[in-house]
């Protein structure tokens, strides 16, 4: 969330920044309903003093022994003048609040400037391309072969987007979970959280899912929750209306959630197989950063997600995000593609992101600094560390072999128990 004194104090700038993100207007009208707002303040502050002197009057009225009915009837109306003046002041509030909080994170200065993703910048690439002497199929005749997901069936009990995985394909899914817990929890020391998968509007509305895109969030009415599009939902609420001390910074979670996406604005968009999905698995990486390290430790997450990617052996590239790709909540992100050789294109299966205090200001997540002991709000970051489905694509048609069996990467045969899926 940006700060009303930002905007007042520097609102060309903000502008400016917003503009690269495709917010041209909201400025202007925010500012519109803030002198508004104050001006509401300024009266019911000045009628106040009035109430004060009327009320001095009285006091000495009656001292004198005069009589006061007159002041008290001036005072009576000065005081529902002031209580109009107010409920006017908290609609105005309310309204300018709204807009506030639909309002994107700037992009970082460092952000290279786009429109789209088609401006986005590889950063850098790893792994050998495949120079196979047979035929890639796709994950789809794959799965398909070997029996490891079922879409026709999952159709059958859910609808399309819901993927059905069988034998040892469930248990492929489940070693991957473990496995990149494992492996941030042992390797980078991350702390396991396992969090709850519906949340009250309040959390989505600190992470930016909401009020601007409740459209691709499954609601449950009757109880007043929201299923997760992502573990960084609950996680980041752990510390939700909390003030931190500077030396538990950073915190480090890792946490494994199924997630729910409605997927409302990807029509046309690739949906065969386990490309695109109303639920699917992943391990989110989140932390709460002094703002001085913030930049610093993206750089960190981000390689903390590329090494589960460089450990399966896979070939993958790091994308950084034009100004006009960013998310709403991101203030700079890092995208990881792994390449899918059956499919013949790039998947991304991790977005690292700087909120910086975006998140912290919506959730009122604070520290305490230890030189002067003041309060300022912690800057939040989070990747995926990684997504299943998308994952599990790559390594089907990377490590699959002429006769449709699949030799399994050496970090999971011991969570798998196999060496070839056939």
């Amino acid at each position: 969330m940006i700060s009303i004194e930002q905007i007042r104090n520097n609102p060309a700038y903000i502008k400016e920044r917003l503009s690269l993100k495709g917010d041209n207007n909201s400025i202007d009208s925010i500012l519109v309903l803030d002198k508004s707002y104050r001006s509401y303040i300024s009266k019911s502050n000045e009628l106040r003093a009035k109430r004060n002197q009327v009320s001095d009057k009285i006091a000495e009225t009656k001292k004198s022994g005069k009589n006061a009915d007159n002041d008290i009837k001036a005072m009576r109306e000065v005081g529902n003048e002031i209580k109009a003046l107010e409920d006017k002041a908290n609609e105005l509030k309310i309204e300018l609040n709204e807009l506030l909080l639909r309002l994107p994170n700037l992009p970082h200065e460092s952000v290279p400037e786009g429109k789209d993703n088609t401006e986005n910048k590889i950063l850098r690439e790893s792994g050998d391309e495949l120079n196979q002497d047979f035929e890639l199929k796709s994950h789809l005749e794959l799965g398909k072969k070997l029996n490891l997901f079922d879409f026709d069936t999952a159709s059958k009990i859910s609808g399309s987007g819901f993927p059905l995985y069988i034998g040892e394909g469930a248990k492929l899914e489940r070693a991957l979970i473990n496995y990149m817990l494992d492996f941030q929890t042992k390797n980078h020391d991350y702390k396991e959280i396992f969090p709850p998968f519906m949340v009250r509007s309040q959390s989505p509305l600190t992470t930016g899912n909401l009020p601007k895109f409740s459209e691709d969030m499954y609601f449950i009415e009757s109880d007043n929750l929201w299923m997760i599009p992502t573990a960084e939902v609950p996680v980041t609420n752990i510390h939700h209306d909390e003030i931190l001390l500077e030396d538990q910074l950073p915190i480090k979670y890792a946490a494994y959630s199924a997630c729910f996406r409605r997927e409302a604005g990807s029509h046309g968009k690739e949906t065969k197989g386990l490309l695109r999905l109303h639920q699917f698995n992943k391990v989110e990486l989140v932390q709460f950063v002094k703002p001085k390290e913030s930049y610093k430790i993206l750089e960190e997450l981000t390689k903390h997600a590329e090494s589960i990617l460089q450990d399966l052996g896979l070939r993958y590239r790091v994308v950084e995000l034009c100004t006009g790709d960013l998310s709403f909540s991101a203030a700079k992100c890092y995208d990881l593609e792994v390449w899918a050789p059956g499919e013949q294109q790039w998947l991304e299966v991790s977005s690292c992101s700087n909120f910086e205090s975006f998140q912290a200001r919506r959730g009122n997540i604070r520290y305490r600094k230890a030189n002067d002991n003041s309060v300022e709000f912690v800057h939040t970051l989070n990747g995926s560390g990684l997504a299943t489905p998308r994952l599990m694509v790559a390594i089907l048609e990377t490590y699959q072999k002429p006769d449709g069996s699949i030799s399994i990467p050496k970090p999971l045969k011991d969570y798998v128990g196999r060496e070839v899926f056939n």
